[in-house]
Formats: structure tokens, sequence, C-alpha cells
């Protein structure tokens, strides 16, 4: 089925459909990661956006059971170069299209994606919308330009209700703002007895919970956005160690009084170098983020600047001058390096573990 991608800005590129038989709305970024787009489907910070993707062929490894972030997609759509529909590898079970298919999603192959990049780069982020080919231009463009998407992603892909992921270890409070399941992969490796919450669970209802440590997780959209869970993390500082990482890390960020803003074309894929600068040390990183912590809005608070990216030299991490609080705005449990950030999550036992003492 022939479909078209329209830019609020007026480009159109032509292409084919894959996935479901639908039209899709959202804000338009790109990913330059050349392996990944199972887990990137299924992250929940990618709500309520059209992912583009930079490397040519996407699909070539099929979908499989491992590799899923979510069990539900909050993604809008995908735009790739070229859509292979015949994967090889021994863990395929379903094809990509065939899981757009199952899971009502829309994506759009064989269009220019490198031009495509191109605009997002120099322009930065873009509404966009996936559509038939017989659909007015002109009236899409003016849809796109008068249309303000919701603000609410973190609350649509939270989870409602709290759940238990036991464990013999630490006990560690999760609180889920779009969580990637490598999150509790990681603490389970680690034997954490987690407790994941609402986006919107309160600092007297986390301490009711006597934890040993606090995660802050990824999620999507602005973190100014987020104004309670500003008020929760301001109300467990110092009373039990945190961690946040990408979103968490913005909040925290937010909650010692610095400021974060939007970056002209965020940062997503799976090959972002970042430096320590405490250990002087580069990571290979995987990030998707739109938003960054202020700089310059670090001074006169308790914060210190820990990472920075080499690319942007962008804040990418930040740590407490008082109270066990530290994170990272890139995501130290995907496999980019393959595992040059895992060595955060054993800082976070060593952390809790002090704390303790």
């Amino acid at each position: 089925m022939k479909k078209k991608l329209i830019l609020e800005s007026g480009e159109v590129f032509h292409g084919e459909g894959f996935g479901a038989e639908l039209e899709t709305a959202g804000e338009v970024v790109f990913n330059t990661g050349m392996t990944g787009y199972q887990e990137l489907i299924s992250d929940p910070s990618y709500c309520g956006q059209i992912v583009c993707m930079t490397y040519p062929l996407i699909g070539n490894y099929g979908i499989n059971r491992d590799d899923y972030e979510s069990i539900e997609p909050a993604i809008k759509g995908l735009i790739v170069k070229e859509l292979c529909d015949l994967p090889s590898n021994f863990r395929t079970q379903i094809t990509l299209d065939e899981l757009f298919k199952k899971k009502n999603l829309s994506g759009i192959s064989g269009i220019d994606t490198r031009r495509l990049t191109r605009i997002l780069r120099n322009h930065g982020v873009v509404k966009g919308k996936i559509v038939n080919t017989d659909a007015d231009e002109s009236v899409v463009v003016a849809e796109l330009k008068s249309t303000n998407f919701p603000t609410n992603q973190v609350e649509q892909v939270s989870t409602k209700t709290p759940y238990a992921n036991p464990g013999r270890g630490l006990k560690v409070v999760l609180v889920d703002f779009g969580s990637k399941l490598g999150i509790i992969r990681e603490l389970s490796q680690r034997n954490c007895d987690i407790t994941v919450v609402s986006q919107d669970v309160t600092a007297e209802e986390i301490l009711l919970m006597n934890p040993d440590g606090v995660m802050l997780s990824n999620g999507p959209g602005d973190p100014e956005d987020n104004q309670q869970a500003l008020e929760m993390i301001n109300g467990i500082l110092g009373k039990v160690p945190i961690f946040g990482i990408c979103l968490g890390h913005q909040l925290i960020g937010l909650a010692c009084g610095a400021k974060t803003f939007k970056l002209k074309f965020g940062h997503r894929g799976g090959n972002h170098p970042v430096l320590d600068l405490e250990k002087n040390k580069v990571a290979i990183t995987s990030q998707n983020h739109g938003y960054a912590v202020d700089q310059e809005s670090l001074k006169g608070t308790d914060l210190i600047e820990t990472h920075i990216a080499l690319n942007d030299r962008t804040n990418e991490g930040l740590k407490h001058k008082i109270h066990p609080c530290f994170s990272v705005q890139y995501h130290p449990e995907a496999s980019p390096g393959p595992e040059d950030a895992n060595y955060l999550f054993d800082e976070f036992i060593e952390l809790m573990e002090n704390f303790k003492k």
C-alpha cells in the first residue's frame, strides 16, 4: 500500500506503508542506531513520536521474545529506508511488519531517510503525519500546525498499579515514569527486591515502604510537565539513596534548582560517546532524550556535573554534593558498548549499602 509522510514544514515523502492500515501523527525524530529497533519500538520514552531510522536496512533480524522493553509499544510510527521482509536470525519469531500489524502500528518505508534526517538536523524536530496517498497535503500541513500534542505522556505509559519483582537483596522502589524492562533486569541481576510504583507516588508513600534506595526511571516528554514528581523527589532527598536515569536525571536537576531545555534534534541512538569526568573514562552509550539539563543553571545549586556528551558537550550526569543522589542522562541498562555503563548499577548498590551503615 502506498503511503506518504507529510511534515508541518510542508515537505512530503512518498513511500510504501507497512503494519496497520491507519494514519498516524506525532513528533518526528531520528535514531542513529544500527541495531536495536525492537528495543526502540517498545521503549516507552518514544511515546507520541514517529521515529526515522538513519541506518538504511531495518528488520533484518526480525522480532524475538527476549528484546522487548515494554509489553505495549507507545511509539506512534516508524520510518525506514528499506524494510526487510525475510529476516535471518536464529531467534526470529515474526517480522517487523507482522509485529506492527499485531500492535496496530503504522510505518512507512522506501523514503529518503538521509534527506529527512538533514531536515531534522537543520530545522529541529517537527510534527508529521503518515497518511494515505490521496490525503490533501495542504489540509494535513494546516492540521499539523494547529495541533498541540498531549503533554501527559508520562501518565500514559506509567503503571497504574504498584507491583513487585521479588528478590532477596536490597529493597529498591522503582518510580515508573516509562521504565524500560532493562532497568528491572539489571536490578534483579544484583538480587534487588524491587517494587515498581506509579509516576504520581508521593514521598510519604515511598518512605512508608522503607526502601534501601529509589530508582527514578526514564520516560517521555518534557520534564517540566511533571511537577508532582519534583515534590516527591524533594521529599525523599537525603532520606534515601536515589539513582536517576534519563527523565529521572532531568527531574533530579529540576528538583534541585537547575533548569532544562529542549535540544534541537535530541540524542537518540546507541553510539553516543560520554566522558565520565571523575574517572576520565569514555563510554559508548545508548541515548533517547529530547531535553537536557542546562549546565549554566547548575551554578548555585548543590549539584556537581559528573558526565558530559562528547558530541555536543551537553550535560550527561549529576551528583549531589551533600545527599546520596546521582543520575545520568543516558541508559546504562542498554548494551551499546556493550556494557560500558553497567558499573553505575554497582555504584548504586554500593551507595545503598554505605547509607545503611
